[in-house]
């Protein structure tokens, strides 16, 4: 049950420019270097415990004694080392089953054996005697006992695994982490980089930006500052010749979304110039010192490569005001890295062709030394688009549109968005699209864009609500109040529509069309408080009780009156006095700048002016009686109603002003325009024609 004016805090323009051949980079797969040492790794391993050649069978004494001595079988027995017993075996044996599993031997080398079977010992004396009992006991005879030879051999594998391949590994491991501490990347990166600039670089060797100023709609005066600044980088004698100095830094100022970042990339795409872009929260540590040393690192690469252009965006991060920092006296990183930004931009010394912009949407907090001439030059306000700009930025977004209905005008859209920023536009244009396909339309009509447009100032519809009949019928008679007060009132804002479908958190809504001013009136104040008021009043006159619903409106009035009073000088008994501080410096060494006293009269003030609001309200509410409970029981039947509704029942607005007269003036005008234009494809296709039946000699 809140009342919903068109207020928008978005940004965005023109569509960026795609970069074809980067997204078909994107899709390759790209080559990753850990596969090679994941390789090396398991090749290594593998060499230690899957070792090359035929490695013996192991055998047990058991099996020594009763299926190889006692068949006369073994060949030769070689004790290496003291250790092994390596066992030959005959070759016309080897057929045999008993020793169907011996393997066919390699060639020995790097430390391998050729031998059929081998045994680990425990002693030689004691190994040899075994053996000659059980070659006595199985009846050898002299020429058959077995000969037994000792050697003495060195593992070279081994040797080259424990002193050679393990060593390069550990240090192959320790050079990848330190690579990867030192370059960043992963949960360790920047460790012994971290006071290294962090800034993307756009220039004809790294990434290119393909944003131009075209991309860039409305904001025209910005872009006028702006273009001054790249044609100073392209043709410098231009403008020394005439003994003038390039500035040395810009700061965008503007509301969020209303395209300083799209206008910095702009000037990174038409410069030609390396373009060094980073955030301001980029500079900030939890180390001490790190953010002054990202500065000097900056600014240093910065001058390396100038002519360039260094983007700081959102750069209250690190410039606010100094000596506001509650833990005073403890050391402040924050104002460190903003002492080393002064200095490097307007020092000792001298940073010639290199030019700072930034970009900001809280400016007032700003350090007076960050904004000073010789730092940031030129301030740039990037505000809200007009109505010619918000039709600019409509036709460049509806341009990606496939199929636009006849009836979608750019000037009658932006004549329904005031307060819209470049991405409300962009996200209108996006969501007409969507509603359009999830109907399955073949073309987006302009009721879709309407539909957009009320789905962004007021939420999401939700009419499976579960209401009651009292509350439903309340929140009608609520809202047709807003309605009729408004519509009553001669400096109100014209109503478009009024209705009751839940939206978003409200339970009803009731939506205007402001004008497109610059100053705001007494008089047109008092009319828009007293509109809001209507809610609470109808509720008080028609049911002799209030409810919550009025909460977002008595926010509304309560702001809207201590402005009054205390910022624009509306009070007779506060006179034109303001207490607004603009600066955003916290100036003032006290809580407030007023006294006691004059905090009470404020609040009396306050208070009359709200009741008197109220006041009038409940006097238009009776005047109108009729016409009011004729809304309420209509929103209750049809849930919307649109201005054509409030004017059969209300008559026409005092001022004469119907918020719909424009929009039919400029319907019949496209109406007209697209007449014109069949007329002349008509004519061009009737010429053409011609001349293709025309007989050639």
């Amino acid at each position: 049950m809140s009342e919903q004016k068109q207020n928008n805090n978005n940004f965005g323009f023109g569509p960026k420019s795609g970069n074809k051949d980067q997204k078909e980079n994107d899709k390759k797969p790209k080559f990753n270097i850990t596969w090679i040492y994941g390789i090396i790794v398991i090749f290594i391993i593998g060499m230690m415990f899957f070792p090359m050649g035929n490695e013996p069978v192991e055998v047990m004494w058991g099996r020594f004694r009763n299926k190889m001595l006692k068949t006369h079988s073994v060949e030769k027995i070689i004790i290496v080392n003291g250790d092994r017993a390596e066992i030959y075996i005959k070759s016309d044996k080897k057929s045999d089953p008993d020793f169907s599993d011996i393997k066919t031997p390699s060639s020995s080398g790097m430390g391998m054996s050729s031998a059929d079977y081998y045994m680990k010992i425990g002693s030689i004396d004691r190994f040899t005697g075994q053996m000659d009992e059980a070659m006595d006991e199985f009846d050898y005879e002299p020429s058959e006992y077995v000969e037994v030879g000792y050697d003495t051999r060195e593992n070279h594998m081994d040797w080259i695994v424990s002193w050679v391949i393990f060593p390069l590994l550990l240090i192959g491991v320790w050079l990848f982490i330190f690579k990867r501490m030192a370059g960043g990347g992963g949960p360790g990166g920047q460790i012994f980089n971290i006071g290294k600039s962090r800034a993307k670089v756009f220039d004809k060797e790294g990434a290119e930006v393909k944003v131009d100023f075209k991309d860039v709609a409305g904001l025209e005066e910005a872009k006028v500052e702006i273009i001054e600044i790249v044609d100073f980088l392209k043709k410098p004698e231009k403008y020394t010749q005439l003994g003038g100095k390039i500035p040395k830094g810009a700061l965008l100022v503007g509301p969020p979304g209303t395209g300083k970042t799209l206008l910095a990339k702009a000037v990174a795409g038409e410069a030609h110039v390396p373009f060094f872009s980073m955030s301001g929260s980029d500079f900030v540590e939890m180390f001490v010192g790190v953010g002054a040393s990202r500065v000097r690192d900056l600014f240093k690469q910065a001058k390396e490569k100038a002519p360039c252009i260094i983007f700081i965006d959102e750069i209250d991060a690190i410039g606010r005001a100094r000596g506001k920092n509650a833990n005073f006296g403890s050391n402040d990183e924050r104002e460190n890295t903003l002492n080393q930004l002064l200095t490097e931009m307007d020092g000792f010394g001298t940073n010639s062709g290199v030019i700072i912009l930034a970009a900001t949407n809280r400016a007032d907090i700003l350090d007076r030394a960050l904004m000073r001439a010789g730092r940031f030059d030129r301030q740039i306000h990037v505000e809200l688009p007009d109505l010619n700009e918000r039709k600019d930025i409509f036709k460049v977004h509806m341009r990606p549109l496939k199929k636009l209905g006849p009836n979608v005008n750019a000037d009658f859209l932006a004549k329904q968005t005031p307060g819209f920023s470049g991405a409300d536009i962009a996200n209108v244009t996006n969501e007409a699209a969507l509603i359009a396909a999830r109907q399955e339309k073949d073309k987006v009509e302009k009721q879709d864009f309407l539909d957009a447009i009320d789905r962004i100032i007021g939420g999401l519809e939700k009419k499976n609500k579960i209401i009651s009949p009292n509350e439903k019928r309340t929140i009608a008679f609520h809202e047709a109040g807003h309605a009729t007060v408004s519509w009553i009132l001669e400096h109100a804002n014209p109503l478009i529509k009024v209705t009751i479908v839940p939206r978003g958190q409200a339970l009803g809504a009731a939506w205007y069309l402001p004008e497109e001013r610059q100053l705001t009136t007494k008089e047109q104040m008092l009319d828009e408080m007293c509109a809001a008021l209507g809610g609470r009043a109808a509720e008080e006159l028609f049911f002799g009780q209030i409810s919550t619903g009025a909460l977002n409106d008595l926010e509304k009035v309560t702001k809207q009156a201590y402005a009054m009073v205390s910022y624009f000088g509306m009070s007779e008994k506060i006179g034109n006095r303001s207490y607004y501080d603009s600066s955003g410096q916290s100036e003032y060494s006290f809580g407030k700048p007023y006294s006691d006293e004059t905090a009470r009269t404020i609040d009396d003030e306050v208070k009359r002016i709200i009741d008197e609001s109220y006041d009038r309200a409940k006097v238009l509410l009776n005047k109108y009686k009729e016409g009011h409970n004729k809304l309420g029981d209509m929103l209750l039947d049809k849930e919307v109603l649109f201005a054509e509704d409030l004017e059969n029942i209300l008559g026409p607005r005092p001022n004469g002003k119907n918020p719909y007269s424009f929009n039919d003036e400029a319907l019949e005008n496209v109406d007209i325009v697209d007449a014109e234009v069949k007329k002349e494809e008509k004519i061009e296709e009737d010429r053409k024609k011609d001349k293709d039946s025309t007989p050639k000699e």
